[in-house]
């Protein structure tokens, strides 16, 4: 079995995600978006624009400054991508295409969904019928979308039925410019030779799945490549030794861990890791909490939803990440209206010189709010990395 020491661990992983490359010079376009997606596999897509949408933002860790409209262009229209269920609400390469039909053909109506059906029998087909003429489509434009029932998830009855089909894979989505979905046929969005591939077993799809996962995990446990692409674990458990057998991964152990780790044989192993970036909360990175303290000793949780008086860091978080170590985190806000960048509080983690990651903090900031539309970068008092980082500026 092999041994890895945590340092080792952590620079499997951070090359995995992408982040042992150097970030492009000149125009960015497609090709990068592509290696991109190559090594992350996925971007997670979530409402919340205190900062930027979240699914932005991985690509601009990896790549630096580029243009939001051409990476819309790509995850929407060039029939590269597609929207399903992933890791939650995700943008996916159309090649995974087939490997989630199984998933569609296991979703059952919920409540919701289920009274919909009842109370209108013929809807969902009037609603089909109805994106085939005139789609792409956003829930609004339907001609009879129904009225909500309350705040939150108090959807109407025409976006109960688009969830519905777009769960059961009878149409698909693409996000326009103000992140609502627009509602399609998928043979008007997939190309044929994904959209017509052969249904995979859902055994298949499971050991498809969990290849792809630990090539962009580079290592992880059973746990960690299962929540990836969010599978039952009894089943992932059963097709990994399967492929532990086979030799396609490996079982490893790696110091600290209490659990057994698998490993890609083919997982680069630099010898450093160079290079500063913010990760999004949703970053493949971190969005697993558990493996972002095992791998990193890096404790973090968001707290959108945890009343501000009892916040520790503040509403939306991002952690630092310099060489292959999260060594700060930092709340951010973008004021739109005045054009500055808020850094509402900035701190260090313990054993980190304040100085030397506001040195790389800094520029990183100043860059962000650069891509962002903005212009000053304004640096509250809060925090126990403030002094340092508002003296570079």
């Amino acid at each position: 079995m092999r041994q890895l020491r945590l340092d080792q661990a952590r620079r499997i992983a951070v090359a995995a995600q992408g982040f042992a490359d150097h970030r492009p010079q000149g125009r960015i376009d497609r090709r990068h978006f592509r290696r991109v997606i190559d090594k992350i596999g996925l971007l997670q897509l979530d409402s919340v624009n205190v900062l930027e949408r979240s699914h932005y933002l991985p690509m601009w860790s990896r790549l630096g400054a580029y243009r939001k409209d051409a990476l819309d262009e790509f995850t929407a229209r060039s029939g590269e991508m597609f929207e399903y269920w992933g890791h939650v609400a995700s943008i996916l390469p159309v090649e995974t295409y087939p490997l989630f039909r199984w998933r569609m053909d296991a979703i059952t109506p919920g409540p919701r969904t289920q009274a919909m059906l009842d109370d209108h029998p013929d809807y969902l087909e009037s609603v089909l019928a109805e994106i085939a003429e005139h789609g792409p489509l956003t829930v609004s434009q339907l001609s009879d979308p129904g009225s909500r029932t309350g705040p939150w998830w108090g959807h109407g009855k025409g976006k109960v039925a688009l969830d519905w089909l777009f769960s059961k894979g009878l149409i698909t989505a693409y996000r326009n410019g103000n992140f609502g979905r627009l509602y399609d046929l998928p043979e008007r969005v997939i190309p044929a030779e994904h959209l017509n591939a052969p249904a995979l077993s859902k055994e298949d799809a499971y050991r498809e799945l969990l290849l792809l996962s630990a090539r962009h995990h580079g290592v992880g446990t059973l746990g960690d490549l299962a929540d990836y692409y969010r599978l039952n674990k009894v089943l992932t458990r059963e097709v990994m030794a399967e492929i532990v057998t086979s030799g396609e991964l490996v079982e490893a152990e790696v110091e600290g861990w209490d659990q057994p780790a698998i490993l890609d044989p083919a997982a680069r192993l630099p010898r450093r890791v160079d290079g500063a970036t913010l990760l999004t909360p949703f970053d493949p990175i971190v969005w697993e909490r558990d493996r972002a303290e095992r791998l990193f000793e890096f404790f973090y949780r968001i707290e959108i939803y945890v009343p501000e008086p009892d916040r520790v860091y503040g509403y939306y978080v991002l952690p630092f990440l310099m060489g292959d170590a999260l060594v700060g985190r930092v709340d951010l806000k973008s004021d739109r209206r005045n054009g500055v960048l808020l850094v509402k509080g900035s701190y260090h983690e313990p054993g980190a010189d304040p100085d030397e990651v506001a040195a790389k903090l800094g520029p990183e900031l100043r860059q962000m709010s650069e891509w962002l539309g903005l212009g000053d970068v304004d640096i509250a008092a809060n925090g126990n990395l403030a002094a340092a980082l508002r003296s570079v500026g």
